[in-house]
């Protein structure tokens, strides 16, 4: 029936079913990452201990997150924070690359007897449930339901589309032309910002027998390399450690593509001998692709890693002055265009405040001279700019404003207020005690620092959530930035209570760093409550606060 439909009806079903497909696979990992995703970065952080060890956590994680791009971007946070060595996020990367290939060879089985199952299943957990761990379940669930719709929906047109001479023609000259086809499978990676969805595609025009073999080879060869371009674009302003990794990982990709190239006449066949289902060799092709070259390159990431920092080496540290460059007197009279100058330059100064709050783990580490004389630099910056946004927004408030202008000049005025005690924290405080480690040539325990490390971590998601939070008022998330908040206040309890386990014990390194341990957990619980205050007029303006947190007392 659908091979009687006009031609732009079937084109247009087919551009559904693959912008259902990118949609489903974006909710799938959505949900995994707000329900798990702070258990996924636990076992990366502790992914450290040999290169094997972490590439089979990269295939846990990626497997799990749907997503090798998404496990990047949280393993080169853990790299900018010290916590991964290079070497090991490259070994981490590759195995990503292995986990996203299994979701791929999962889904491309005929799963569409499950699709009601997994609907009535993730609708019900998503409404019914008052757990945030299972009403995102609910949301993986209908997630992986619609995308086993969507390859439906993709399949039924593309068999009609079949017979289209114009379709024929483009795909025989891409046939002839496998490093176009490469190319081609590459944007389309990096264009949906998803390697699983654009393989299943792939998938799915080699089993209506639209796509070849040989071609399909070439298109998923090409998606593999996109989808290594799609964490390193996002991260292309980011520090130099994090972008090691990912050109790293980039590397890695672009030579076995160029490698499997060269040997394309080789492995079509044996690709054709393994499998007889054209969807599933493509699917096959795909996950023995990423185990080669986890085998190839895993022995290499010592070495890589060495060529990486030379290659890519530490910026100079650069004046830390900021420009300020949208206070404009001018706007005064136009509150909401004076409001929305001053909110640039807040999210400016949070930018600011956070990368000390992610940069100041490292001045306790090698080469903390640097990094502290970086970090104060950049305090004065943050001073001097703060000092101008609440001249600028104190000489708004002079004018006549509504109640929900006055408001937001108030909060914003609060933001910066909170962000400059942050800043004086790590400059008066953890500044010092990094100067202070070095000067007593003392070192943490092991699991003192993992403690320090992993409350660090805590924090600096907190102080990126703040910012999100500030930017859409979202009362969910500010809920979330309170409760993490208390999660937070009893991990630093319990930390304190191990350390004194350890001085009862008579642990070396714990007697020697004790005042310094007990100091920095307490500044960065400091830090968080500063963090914390953002979510408090949201929550009060959503009336989610109680007037007091203290018991009526018993009359």
């Amino acid at each position: 029936m659908s091979a009687s439909l006009p031609g732009h009806t079937l084109l247009l079903n087919l551009l559904g079913g693959i912008a259902l497909l990118l949609w489903a696979t974006r909710m799938v990992k959505t949900g995994v990452l707000r329900a798990f995703g702070e258990r996924f970065r636990r076992a990366i952080g502790h992914a450290t201990a040999n290169p094997v060890w972490a590439c089979l956590t990269g295939i846990g994680v990626a497997t799990a997150v749907q997503s090798s791009s998404a496990t990047g971007l949280i393993v080169v946070g853990f790299v900018e924070r010290g916590l991964v060595t290079l070497t090991a996020a490259l070994a981490l990367m590759l195995g990503a690359d292995i986990g996203s290939t299994l979701v791929v060879q999962a889904l491309s089985f005929n799963l569409g007897a499950f699709v009601p199952v997994l609907l009535i299943a993730g609708v019900a957990a998503f409404m019914l449930s008052g757990s945030p761990v299972v009403q995102q379940s609910g949301r993986i669930a209908i997630g992986l339901a619609l995308m086993m719709l969507s390859l439906g929906m993709v399949v039924g047109s593309s068999e009609a589309l079949r017979q289209s001479p114009v379709l024929v023609l483009l795909l025989q000259r891409l046939a002839d032309d496998p490093i176009m086809a490469v190319i081609v499978g590459a944007l389309l990676a990096w264009g949906t910002h998803s390697s699983v969805a654009t393989v299943l595609l792939i998938i799915s025009l080699a089993g209506a027998g639209i796509v070849a073999t040989p071609l399909a080879v070439a298109l998923t060869l090409g998606a593999n390399i996109g989808s290594g371009f799609i964490p390193l674009g996002l991260s292309l302003k980011g520090p130099a450690s994090s972008r090691r990794v990912l050109i790293g990982n980039l590397a890695f990709r672009l030579l076995g593509a160029i490698l499997a190239l060269l040997l394309l006449d080789v492995l079509v066949p044996l690709v054709e001998a393994i499998e007889s289902n054209p969807a599933r060799r493509v699917a096959d092709f795909h996950t023995i692709f990423n185990i080669a070259l986890a085998v190839l390159c895993l022995p290499l990431t010592g070495i890589a890693a060495r060529l990486l920092e030379q290659a890519v080496p530490e910026p100079a540290v650069k004046d830390a002055q900021p420009v300020i460059a949208h206070l404009d007197d001018s706007l005064l009279d136009r509150p909401q265009l004076a409001l929305g100058a001053a909110t640039r330059e807040v999210m400016r100064l949070a930018d600011m405040v956070e990368i000390m709050v992610r940069e100041i783990i490292l001045a306790f580490g090698e080469g903390g001279d640097r990094r502290r004389q970086a970090i104060k630099d950049l305090d004065d910056g943050i001073d001097r700019l703060q000092e101008e946004i609440k001249l600028y927004l104190t000489r708004l408030t002079r004018q006549p404003l509504s109640e929900e202008d006055s408001r937001r000049a108030f909060d914003l005025i609060l933001f910066t207020t909170n962000l400059e005690h942050i800043g004086d924290i790590i400059d008066k405080s953890l500044l010092e005690l990094a100067a202070k480690k070095q000067r007593l040539n003392v070192a943490f325990s092991p699991e003192g620092w993992a403690e320090i490390t992993a409350m660090h971590a805590r924090v600096v998601d907190q102080m990126r959530l703040a910012m999100t939070v500030f930017v859409t008022g979202d009362a969910k998330m500010a809920r979330e930035i309170v409760l993490e908040k208390d999660r937070i206040r009893s991990a630093e309890r319990d930390a304190t209570e191990n350390h004194l386990r350890r001085l009862r014990q008579g642990t070396v390194a714990s007697l020697e760093t004790s005042a310094l341990h007990l100091d920095i957990l307490r500044d960065l619980k400091r830090i968080n409550s500063h963090i914390t205050s953002i979510a408090y007029p949201i929550l009060e303006a959503a009336g989610e606060l109680r007037e007091s947190r203290l018991r009526v007392a018993a009359s």
